[in-house]
């Protein structure tokens, strides 16, 4: 069932490794069939040279296990909530790639200061709140999307111009229209943090780039005047 949805996220999982995002076994992509309402999703703590397109775990939306003789990710509740949320995603990961998570870790966003960032993320990548004691102790990882969504919304954060977030002490979850797509805001978002270290460790006083170069950036590879790229 879906045998081309599994295939297509397990090779997105086998990015995760290649890219030094993920140590042993921290991190998991999923992309979903949309017209079927099921996601595939990497199983929870099998290693990546162990993963193969069959060990892809088919769920639907309401987290019943379709397809598969793993246990899922024991983030796949964070991803189903993503889904319901944001229709026009396909494709989710989360990691705990180390420059990433550091800023998740300061409880920082890690802020613009620069073209490569603006290219992909149209503005500051947000840091968003801890979760309370009843948030971690009730369903931890259903509450971790949903704190994400509101407070996406609190912040006024177009979750399609904003493809990534950092979970406060946890780290970051990222989205595309496919899962590549969704792998790819990840690696980005690794390089942007690590710049942004980087940047601050040179400059502490830096200012952020200009919102002018900020749009030109970001508009000219997004949205209906966008002119970067082959078409």
């Amino acid at each position: 069932m879906l045998e081309e949805l599994k295939r297509e996220v397990y090779v997105a999982n086998m990015e995760l490794p290649k890219h030094h995002l993920v140590t042993f076994t921290w991190g998991n992509v999923s992309g979903i069939d949309r017209e079927k309402g099921i996601f595939a999703i990497k199983p929870s703590g099998v290693p990546y040279e162990d993963l193969t397109p069959e060990a892809m775990v088919l769920v639907d939306l309401d987290l019943n296990v379709v397809e598969g003789r793993f246990k899922p990710s024991s983030d796949t509740p964070t991803h189903a909530e993503l889904y319901k949320a944001i229709p026009s995603i396909g494709g989710v990961v989360h990691t705990h790639s180390p420059y990433a998570t550091s800023w998740a870790q300061a409880g920082r966003d890690v802020p613009c200061y620069g073209t490569t960032h603006a290219d992909y993320f149209y503005g500051d990548v947000p840091c968003v709140r801890s979760l309370t004691k009843d948030e971690i102790e009730g369903e931890y990882e259903k509450n971790t999307g949903l704190v994400i969504l509101s407070e996406f919304k609190r912040l006024g954060i177009d979750p399609e111009a904003m493809p990534a977030v950092l979970c406060r002490n946890h780290g970051p979850f990222t989205w595309g229209k496919t899962p590549y797509k969704a792998v790819e805001s990840s690696v980005v978002l690794e390089e942007v943090a690590k710049m942004a270290m980087w940047t601050e460790s040179i400059e502490p006083k830096v200012g952020k780039a200009p919102q002018v170069i900020q749009d030109k950036h970001y508009f000219r590879k997004h949205g209906k005047n966008a002119y970067y790229g082959q078409g």
